[in-house]
């Protein structure tokens, strides 16, 4: 006979004592959630320094230094996207597979592709090693995405949830910073030709570093639960955030098949995905192409001067990151999403507006140009402390668990298809246009990422389940 947990366990619904993950939702921060950081987070410390080393890798590439190959401007934009392209393949696909086969069984390879692509990026002698290889990069920061965050916020207590999936993508921001550092560094200690292989080769630590412990880590007690129906190894993930459950019933989901998930979750997903592709327009546009956008408002001369005034708005973005994983729990997802996108808008409409242009080109400002570079800085920390840390965080909690990489990925890949468009566009629409209207394009596009925001069911302080509306069914021994 099965019997339900508070008849159902259900969203807004209180949960009952009998909640087999009640002992997870309560349990105080400890070093097991440190360690689950830790292991998830090195593979957005990659993407992140991945997004601002290939802008300074396309400058010496492009440019004229004593470099093994040039490219192009049609291949340089290949180059920009080629990892981009890739994500969407690696996101669907870890995605899926994660839900189907478990977290654990795929958990270390995306970052083992991840470092052997950032590898072999740095020995290429052509465009298209060079491009193959980003692919193959990109393959693994895509599946990193989906799987990772959904690890961590099936570990998670209920009330650090947000902080805790807020940290992993905030590896983001310190591979940001590192980025710049590792940037400046190159271009001043190294050839032009050897510098730009080092920058790319770097990228393969942090995933290698913890491959080891992806591929130690338990399967997560949700997964183990409710999909796989193994009540030792559920037993044994909680044990790694301190819990000793010995009693632990057996129990499943009713979201069993994916046209019902489809049937319950697609306006949900519709939200998730859509406001994860009006951010990355702006935040893949403005970040691999820093250096040109900056070039506008900012001269730089020297090769380590563009690096550095490109890095800045990264470093201003790094702690809107932090600040956002202080809060997440306290405002909720969809405040600092809805304000990060308001205030996004804001900072273009104002710095386009006090641009001077003649033709395309941004020839002054109407006010101090430190002022108007500034405010556009500030954009970035906007864009860490709103939406980029929200679109992430969400998708982890807001499907259910049989699915819920699924969602995930579909999400994050709907946000690179974003990210795709504005790479491919920017360096063409800079020219043709101008950064002016550009500016005030993404304007527009972070309004319309607000609005549709407001469709959010805020998760913050609610089990997954009651996040997700997931109906769980108990069975007694």
């Amino acid at each position: 006979m099965i019997y339900m947990i508070s008849n159902v366990l259900t969203f807004g619904e209180k949960m009952e004592k009998g909640n087999p993950f009640e002992d997870i939702d309560s349990q105080k921060l400890n070093f097991g959630h440190i360690k689950i950081w830790f292991t998830s987070g090195m593979g957005f410390f990659t993407d992140a320094y991945d997004l601002f080393i290939i802008g300074i890798v396309l400058i010496l590439l492009t440019g004229h230094y004593n470099t093994a190959f040039h490219l192009n401007t049609v291949q340089s934009a290949l180059i920009g996207t080629s990892a981009i392209a890739a994500a969407i393949v690696g996101q669907l696909m870890f995605g899926r597979i994660a839900d189907i086969y478990g977290r654990k069984r795929v958990y270390g390879i995306e970052a083992s592709i991840l470092a052997i692509g950032a590898l072999l990026s740095a020995f290429s002698m052509n465009f298209w090693f060079l491009f193959i290889s980003r692919f193959l990069l990109g393959i693994g920061i895509g599946g990193d995405y989906p799987v990772s965050a959904t690890i961590m916020s099936e570990y998670s207590n209920k009330n650090d949830r947000g902080k805790l999936i807020g940290f992993v993508f905030a590896n983001q921001g310190i591979g940001s910073v590192v980025a710049v550092a590792v940037g400046v560094i190159s271009v001043v200690a190294f050839s032009p030709d050897f510098a730009w292989r080092f920058m790319l080769a770097f990228g393969a630590i942090p995933a290698l570093a913890v491959i080891y412990l992806r591929r130690k880590l338990p399967e997560t007690p949700r997964y183990s639960l409710l999909v796989s129906q193994d009540v030792e190894t559920a037993k044994n993930a909680k044990k790694v955030l301190g819990v000793d459950n010995k009693d632990l019933p057996k129990a499943t989901t009713q979201v069993s098949k994916f046209s019902i998930f489809i049937k319950s979750y697609w306006k949900t997903l519709l939200v998730t995905a859509s406001t994860w592709f009006f951010l990355d327009i702006a935040y893949y546009g403005t970040g691999i192409y820093s250096s040109p956008i900056v070039s506008n408002i900012i001269p730089a001369t020297s090769l380590p001067m563009k690096v550095l005034i490109a890095g800045l708005p990264f470093m201003v973005g790094f702690f809107g990151y932090f600040t956002a994983v202080g809060l997440l729990d306290k405002l909720g997802r969809k405040v600092i999403q809805v304000q990060g996108f308001i205030m996004m808008a804001l900072l273009y409409i104002v710095v386009s507006s006090v641009m001077i242009v003649h033709g395309s080109k941004v020839v002054g400002f109407t006010i101090p140009v430190d002022i108007a570079f500034i405010l556009y800085a500030l954009s970035f920390f906007f864009i860490d402390f709103g939406p980029n840390e929200t679109t992430f965080i969400i998708p982890a909690e807001v499907f259910p668990v049989k699915y819920r990489t699924t969602g995930h990925g579909i999400s994050a890949a709907a946000g690179k298809v974003g990210a795709a468009i504005s790479t491919l566009l920017m360096p063409v629409l800079l020219v043709s246009i101008g950064l002016k209207e550009v500016l005030l394009i993404l304007g527009g596009i972070s309004i319309v990422g607000g609005l549709v925001s407001l469709a959010i069911k805020e998760p913050a302080n609610k089990s997954l389940e009651e996040a997700s509306n997931e109906k769980i069914v108990v069975q007694p021994d």
